[in-house]
């Protein structure tokens, strides 16, 4: 009898054996496999029989194992080969995410004959580690083997190294990284070499041997580089785990992401939304939201149904939230209704999403175009997608039963090519670019298919960088401006202007005039190059150039113009941005664009502490409340050393002064959350007698809590009277409680006491009464916990863990049966061992349970709950019951079918029709948590002990969230910050609950429809 590993392999050989005659078997050795599963990949004619297509399409495949193996990335060259990226070292995600013991590889791919089939494999190079990405271009291979970016001469492009790799670049960041590590290096039409980076770890980049002043730092977002100068930057910070990008017929760059919004319009300097942990600006104060005005997935359903093949609302709506490879149709193969269209490969609907971007306000909307190339195969995994010579679409399957989460064992011998085309593709005789004159390659910029402009660009960029003899540089420059005059096309006048700049073909001056063209992507396309010149050569703008800019700032229509403009602030000297700035802001029309007031105030963060007389001057003229509230929330971090200048700002509110003066309290308002004590502004009166009488209620209560930081003691006389007038509304009263807890009164603790016993205020009661130290606490808490409904018995609990002489009270209640010992959740155990109290962590562990449980427990336990959790045992799950135990233990951090609280990842979308991806993620929740994203534990001066992540901090206050709250501190208030190795979710999630319970909520989780919480 056969075993499954021994009938695995001898499948593989039967394929392998069979294979292309180009190679024998021992071209492929077998890389060392992981694989448990006895399950193989569909065949690649019945995945290409099977595929969903619209007409006139046809799916082929072009390569599959053992000609190509985990394709991780895919380019292509000059002759219109396949460059693949073998990935074997990716061990399954986790922590570090690699196997030591495995090589990668980068193989060239190539059709002989035409007839479609990559026939032909060459090795290129074979002792790669940790690969993710690769490019061709400036004399050799570009690969990004983590933590280092390599580059692997081959100057006669033979496919043979010239010499061993060169480090151009280190300090990726590859020991915290499983599944979102930095990827995706691309040519751009400028030169640079772009490349993206995961979450869940921060990268110091650089040069080998650079200091920490030379690095530039990122730990999600786009990053560049470019070769000739060596010059590198952070572009733009944000996302999750981006895994594919490309840019428009006009230059423009668009990224996809995965979990959260999945499209977004990169600029350099923007700071878009994150799923979690810090932005690397901590005065950014809001993210840009993503481009597209659609999700891919629908809380009624889950990715699983997808494959079924069921039509359901998921389906409708794109398929799932993963999204891996992206592109911009720009070939002519396919009818010209798909050009210019964001495709991207849909990983949980195994299809390609279509986005149809629209130009909007400042920037694009992305609408939601119709999903295309359904595949059937459960193995599909599409990992990258690009346009080839022809006009077809090379799309490269990973070939693989896991996603990010590894479940059966890592599949190192499978991998597929599949190529997208319309109709039957005009077959291209053999052809190398690189032997072409430049006229040539020059001609080839109006070529339709954007395939061969783009290799033209980089061929000629290359040229130039490699050193022309004069002669040949004038002619080429000559040939290129000639060009320039005779074309009208707007997209192939810019891709000439690209060239130009990549082989200095225009002098400032030359650049300037072109500022004035009536195509607003031309004069986008000019600035951008101008702007890049400066940083390649490490200058700022001309007066010249800046008077320019200022005056297309004060006159431009385009909102185009006005983004690159605004992204262009951050390139001026920090004291030299004000003149720019000045009339960006006075365009009212594009007050409430999702993108521009934000660039505009990333732009001028920095200056506006050093000049606030400027920055006052901009709130003046300013017609975009964003920009006023944060220049608002800016200065007044400063009231302390700087009050003069908070008055100034109320000055201007209160008269009337500028065009948003709400935005101003709201600036104040947010700049001093946290603070339990400032200084009043002398003109701080008549700002309470102005704007507490605001039609917006959010606004009357930030006059309120501002009140009660600049210490009015009148004002707080009232806030009492509000507190305790039972005739008043209940939120009314309730924000009024919490508006005077932020100053803590000392002879407060008495009223608490007396709200316990009153309906409307005992959970607001429960809450302040944990800012107070005081010995009759918990037993007057405890004392009335048999009339408390379930929210307040959890906030009860809440408060009892804040302190360890509390903690102790509390669970004197659990083994007094008082309170049960299954009402404490894994987070409330965490929180009383965090205290590092012995004889509580003792007692802990006696009434509820252990919460430090290795790792081969926990492995253990994983593998016990699944065996128990048959099919059968799930059938009888009693979904609303487990509905009820997601509330109480997983509601306050995740969100499903629309409840729950965003702390954490949505669940609707994610794979929870897998019971290892569920089991894992409850039970070992640390295994892949990043670094700089691990919880802290914070010992404040006042006695407590805080659980959570940092989700925002700036000099003088720290936002901790936990799963309960999120609470804004004052940096003077913590005594001890204690970083941990784990993650905000911790273990023990189902430890207390029944078997019962286990099984509800388990089944609640892969449930594919929202279902009625149980009758009371």
């Amino acid at each position: 009898m056969l075993d499954s590993t021994n009938r695995t392999l001898i499948a593989f050989l039967a394929v392998f054996l069979t294979a292309c005659s180009a190679a024998s078997a021992e071209d492929f050795p077998l890389p060392i496999n992981t694989e448990k599963s006895t399950t193989t990949p569909m065949d690649p004619a019945e995945v290409v029989r099977t595929a969903k297509l619209p007409p006139g399409f046809k799916l082929t495949a072009a390569a599959a194992e053992p000609q190509v193996q985990n394709p991780i990335a895919i380019t292509t060259d000059e002759r219109g080969r396949l460059w693949v990226a073998e990935n074997y070292s990716w061990a399954g995600g986790g922590a570090g995410g690699f196997d030591p013991a495995q090589r990668d590889r980068i193989v060239v791919l190539e059709d002989t004959n035409g007839d479609g089939t990559l026939d032909k494999r060459t090795v290129f190079w074979d002792d790669a580690h940790k690969l993710t990405s690769i490019e061709i271009g400036n004399g050799g291979v570009w690969a990004l083997c983590l933590p280092n970016l390599l580059f692997l001469p081959d100057r006669n492009r033979d496919d043979v190294l010239d010499s061993p790799p060169q480090v151009v670049l280190d300090g990726f960041n590859e020991t915290t990284v499983g599944h979102t590590p930095a990827n995706g290096l691309k040519w751009g039409p400028d030169g640079w070499l772009y490349g993206r980076h995961g979450i869940q770890a921060t990268s110091s980049i650089g040069k080998p041997g650079s200091s920490d002043s030379q690095r530039f730092k990122i730990n999600t977002g786009v990053w560049r580089f470019h070769p000739g100068t060596g010059v590198g930057e952070a572009l733009m910070h944000g996302m999750t785990n981006s895994w594919g990008f490309d840019y428009d017929q006009y230059g423009e760059i668009f990224v996809i992401n995965t979990v959260i919004g999945h499209l977004w319009h990169v600029l350099p300097g923007s700071h878009v939304q994150r799923m979690y942990g810090l932005d690397m600006n901590p005065h950014s104060y809001r993210l840009i939201e993503q481009v597209a005005d659609h999700v891919h997935w629908d809380s009624g359903e889950v990715w699983n149904d997808v494959r079924k093949g069921v039509t359901d609302k998921t389906s409708a709506a794109g398929g799932g939230h993963a999204h891996i490879g992206l592109m911009i149709y720009q070939g002519d193969n396919w009818p010209d209704e798909y050009r210019n269209r964001v495709y991207t490969l849909n990983l949980h609907g195994a299809r390609i999403n279509t986005d149809i971007l629209v130009r909007k306000n400042a920037g694009y909307t992305a609408t939601h175009g119709p999903d295309f190339c359904f595949l059937s195969d459960p193995w599909y995994r599409g990992m990258d997608l690009i346009t080839g010579a022809d006009g077809g679409v090379y799309i490269a399957d990973w070939s693989d039963t896991g996603e990010c989460h590894d479940h059966d064992g890592v599949h190192r011998t499978s991998g597929r090519i599949y190529k997208l085309t319309y109709g039957q593709p005009q077959a291209i005789p053999k052809f190398d670019l690189s032997t072409r004159s430049s006229a040539e390659l020059i001609s080839l910029l109006s070529h339709k298919n954007a395939w061969w402009p783009r290799q033209a660009q980089r061929l000629l960029g290359d040229r130039v960088a490699n050193g022309l003899p004069p002669a040949e540089l004038s002619a080429l420059q000559a040939a290129l401006k000639q060009k320039l005059k005779e074309t009208t096309d707007g997209v192939v006048r810019i891709r000439i202007l690209e060239t130009l700049a990549a082989t200095g073909g225009f002098t400032e001056a030359e650049w300037i005039s072109a500022l004035a063209s009536k195509d607003e992507y031309q004069r986008v396309a000019a600035l951008r190059i101008l702007l890049d010149q400066g940083v390649l050569a490490g200058t700022t703008p001309s007066p010249q150039l800046k008077a320019r800019m200022i005056e297309l700032a004060g006159n431009d229509p385009s909102g185009l113009v006005q983004l690159t403009l605004a992204s262009a602030l951050q390139r001026l000297p920090v004291d030299d941005r004000w003149s720019l700035a000045e009339p960006l802001v006075t365009h009212a029309e594009f007050a409430n664009d999702r993108m521009l007031p934000l660039m505009i105030w990333y732009g001028i963060e920095t200056s506006v502490p050093r000049d606030p007389s400027k920055a006052l001057a901009l709130i003046q003229n300013s017609r975009m409340p964003i920009v006023t509230e944060c220049i608002a929330r800016r200065l007044t971090m400063q009231i302390e050393s700087d009050p003069a200048s908070c008055e100034r700002l109320l000055d201007v509110a209160i008269n009337g002064k500028c065009a948003a003066p709400e935005s101003v309290v709201t600036g104040m308002a947010l700049a001093l959350n946290g603070w339990q004590k400032a200084p009043a502004p002398s003109n701080w009166p008549q700002a309470t007698a102005k704007f507490s009488k605001s039609e917006n209620a959010a606004v009357r209560t930030q006059v309120q809590d501002l009140n009660v930081v600049f210490g009015d003691g009148r004002a707080l006389d009232q806030i009492r009277e509000l507190v305790t007038n039972a005739s008043l509304d209940p939120e009314t009263r309730r924000q009024a409680l919490r508006s005077l807890l932020i100053s803590r009164p000392d002879d407060y603790i008495p009223t608490l006491f007396k709200l316990l016993s009153d309906r409307i205020m005992v959970r607001e009661a429960i809450h302040g009464l944990a800012l107070y130290d005081h010995p009759e606490i918990p037993a007057k808490i405890l004392a009335r916990a048999g009339n408390y409904d379930p929210a307040e018995r959890a906030e009860m609990i809440q408060t009892l863990v804040s302190r360890p002489a509390y903690a102790k009270a509390l669970l004197d209640a659990v083994r007094n049966k008082k309170v049960a010992a299954n009402e404490l959740t894994a987070f409330h155990a965490r929180q009383i061992c965090s205290f590092n109290n012995d004889a509580l962590t003792k007692e802990l562990t006696e009434l509820w349970g252990d919460v430090r449980v290795s790792a081969a427990e926990k492995r253990a336990l994983i593998d016990s709950r699944k065996s128990s959790l048959t099919t059968d045992v799930l059938a009888n799950a009693d979904l609303s019951a487990g509905r009820a135990t997601f509330q109480k233990t997983c509601a306050n951090c995740h969100v499903l079918f629309g409840a729950g609280r965003r702390l954490g990842p949505d669940l609707t979308g994610s794979n929870r029709k897998n019971i290892d991806y569920l089991l894992e993620n409850m039970i070992d929740p640390s295994a892949s948590v990043g670094a700089d994203f691990r919880s802290v534990v914070l010992t404040l001066e006042d006695g407590r002990v805080l659980n959570g992540v940092v989700s925002e901090q700036n000099e003088r206050t720290l936002t901790l969230q936990s799963a309960q709250d999120s609470v804004t501190l004052d940096r003077k208030s913590i005594e001890e910050m204690r970083p941990t190795t784990v993650s905000l979710m911790p273990d023990g999630l189902l430890q207390n609950l029944t078997p019962d319970q286990v099984r509800d909520l388990i089944g609640y989780l892969m449930s594919s429809e929202q279902v009625p919480l149980p009758n009371p």
